[in-house]
């Protein structure tokens, strides 16, 4: 029976609770707003399905890419509407093309963030753009398996450990209609952090009764350029809300200080492709240093290819991006390959005090990582509110 004692050793994946015949397992949030799985005593049958499939019970070894590329695609609409280089939305469009099923991150009418897929390119933007939480999976391996069953192309994308929760549902079974793409990943904040501070840039001044209804919420707008890319919030009724470059945005800049990431992430068993996935994409930050010349702003991704089958997918469709090849050593001093995230050295006192701060959760943020932008914050919600 599945028991989690330390933290550390649980990354959120879900495969326990999918794979538990007896659908004993359930997801819980703890006080920081992460999720575990709680198993039911009095209905487990000791099988150990969830032990075996559990993705850090026995991490793989670390892995090489077979190939590596700094990839932009040549269509402007798509590379604006994309979080990097624009190379997933070719990868999705090549699996619907051939009446495939495409997994991804989206949000649902409450902005939570949920696994899910779509079947259609109309509704394909939905899983685009980065959205700063780890997704909740829900029964979205067990509708992978189906599909693939069915003999449908899928294409399925999540964090490393999603895919390494994937790949260990599956029992390493291999699929030639699956596809894997995962990304690096600096660590998933905290899904609870993210609500309150939502909830604090909704809330009218004054203590109005009524909150501000979100229409749109872009993480990773381009609006000013891809390395300098802002938060985008915009209300029902097209008036804008918020667009703040993440080194000024608390939200972002808690995040990119390790305040409150997953407790896992401090210890990630994938950070060198351990997942098993086909794909790894990720921001070449560093291409002016590794070419100028393929430098731009509206930008450049860094692809991996990991497997004969990703490579036979993205040379496939080659012709749809500006791309050059580049290497490991090059990529390796750009995302931080080799390094972990370390707790930020205020990440207790955050989550000792958010219950008290969550009406001020920003305040807490800045005090946290020691900024002062609480005030000038507000001031510019309240300048773009007209109040």
């Amino acid at each position: 029976m599945l028991a989690i004692t330390d933290k550390a050793k649980c990354c959120g994946c879900n495969a326990c609770v999918q794979i538990c015949p007896q659908k004993c397992i359930e997801m819980n949030p703890d006080s920081e707003g992460f999720l575990y799985p709680k198993t039911s005593k009095e209905n487990c049958i000791q099988c150990g399905l969830c032990e075996r499939v559990c993705p850090l019970g026995e991490p793989k070894s670390k892995r090489e890419p077979k190939e590596i590329l700094a990839a932009t695609n040549k269509n402007e609409h798509i590379l604006d509407k994309s979080s990097s280089g624009g190379v997933f939305y070719e990868l999705a469009l090549e699996t619907l093309a051939k009446n495939g099923v495409v997994f991804g991150a989206m949000f649902d009418k409450q902005w939570n963030v949920k696994h899910s897929y779509v079947e259609n390119i109309s509704d394909l933007e939905k899983i685009l753009t980065s959205k700063y939480v780890q997704s909740e999976i829900g029964d979205t391996y067990t509708l992978v398996r189906d599909f693939l069953k069915q003999g449908r192309e899928v294409l399925f994308c999540g964090t490393p450990c999603q895919i390494a929760g994937l790949t260990g549902f599956l029992r390493n079974n291999i699929y030639s209609n699956l596809i894997i793409v995962d990304f690096l990943c600096h660590g998933v904040p905290s899904p609870k952090v993210r609500k309150l501070y939502l909830n604090a840039i909704c809330k009218k001044p004054f203590y109005r009764v009524k909150t501000i209804e979100i229409s749109t919420i872009n993480f990773r707008s381009k609006n000013t350029s891809w390395r300098n890319f802002s938060f985008l919030a915009i209300q029902k009724g097209g008036k804008l809300l918020l667009n703040e470059q993440h080194c000024k945005n608390a939200y972002m800049q808690g995040f990119l200080n390790d305040l409150y990431l997953r407790p896992s992430c401090h210890e990630c068993k994938f950070k060198r492709f351990q997942s098993q996935s086909d794909l790894t994409l990720a921001d070449y930050w560093g291409i002016a240093r590794v070419n100028s010349n393929y430098d731009n702003k509206k930008g450049v991704s860094m692809v991996f290819i990991n497997t004969t089958k990703g490579e036979s997918l993205l040379h496939g469709i080659k012709d749809r991006f500006k791309y050059i090849q580049t290497s490991f050593e090059d990529t390796l001093s750009n995302n931080g390959l080799n390094e972990h995230t370390h707790p930020h050295p205020q990440r207790a006192f955050f989550f000792a005090n958010l219950t008290s701060h969550e009406n001020n959760i920003i305040k807490l943020i800045n005090k946290c990582i020691g900024k002062s932008a609480y005030k000038n914050l507000l001031k510019k919600v309240a300048h773009k509110l007209h109040i």
